[in-house]
């Protein structure tokens, strides 16, 4: 878990999260050990963790946490194609519209408004 801001503005931590950090940070030790015990516990490459990670955001439909796990899923080493494609099979589970935001999302990140 990533717990400094990127040199990119598109990239920093939102300010919610870096509030809880600092107000709650053993609560935000556990939680980030526990992701870290997840991302071990398993056989999964770091890519593909990054990837189911980020289709699950898009299955949950939860903005915030497909432009967290777009920019782990770059981290990771995944290019915008490979993470485009993930939206895109996310269609015919979640719908033509719910993966149109989903792409806007993904886009957020892999295209900053200047």
């Amino acid at each position: 878990m990533t717990t400094k801001a990127t040199k990119s503005a598109s990239n920093a931590l939102p300010a919610r999260y870096l509030k809880f950090q600092k107000a709650y940070p053993k609560v935000f030790r556990t939680y980030a050990a526990l992701g870290a015990a997840t991302q071990e516990a398993g056989p999964l490459s770091r890519k593909t963790r990054a990837l189911a990670k980020l289709a699950i955001a898009l299955g949950a439909r939860m903005e915030g946490a497909v432009h967290s796990h777009t920019r782990r899923a770059l981290e990771a080493g995944c290019t915008p194609d490979e993470i485009r494609h993930v939206v895109l099979l996310a269609t015919t589970t979640i719908g033509f519209p719910a993966m149109m935001s989903g792409m806007s999302w993904v886009e957020d990140v892999l295209l900053p408004k200047s």
